[in-house]
């Protein structure tokens, strides 16, 4: 039985080596916040940090991930980083429909813990991977720069 930590607990689960930790963390773990989108990492949605950096959990199986830190969107709010963009994210009224939003919010907070002053082009670069079907791209690129300013 694999033993993750997820957001700082420690979970012993009674799942397979191979199921995709999105459906760990929805369907076992109840943390509900990320999204399904695709299931072939291309929307962005399921973006979670393990260790740190970004992934896509729709792909990666539960043995990927066994000893590493698991960090959700419900729980990003809790790193310098993280919180910064929740504000701005507020701030800045990014949220339309909101799906896709958890998903942006780790791939945000994952840049600026990497690079605490993007420019334009290097914000673009690095949200490429999240598809947003409302078009907050102006927004979110806001909501990033203003993060990046706040103390």
């Amino acid at each position: 039985m694999p033993t993750l930590t997820i957001n700082g607990q420690e979970h012993e689960l009674d799942v397979p080596d191979d199921m995709p930790l999105l459906w760990v963390l929805r369907d076992v773990v109840r943390l509900t916040g990320t999204k399904f989108g695709c299931g072939v990492a291309l929307c962005g949605a399921c973006t979670v940090h393990v260790d740190g950096r970004p992934i896509r959990s729709c792909i990666a199986p539960v043995s990927s991930v066994v000893g590493k830190k698991i960090t959700t969107v419900e729980a990003i709010g809790d790193t310098p980083s993280g919180e910064k963009i929740q504000r701005a994210w507020l701030d800045i009224e990014v949220v339309q429909c909101g799906y896709c939003q958890s998903g942006q919010i780790m791939s945000a907070a994952a840049l600026l813990e990497s690079n605490p002053s993007p420019t334009d082009s290097e914000i673009d670069a690095a949200m490429s991977g999240n598809i947003c079907r409302c078009g907050t791209y102006p927004r979110i690129r806001a909501a990033i720069k203003q993060a990046s300013q706040s103390g």
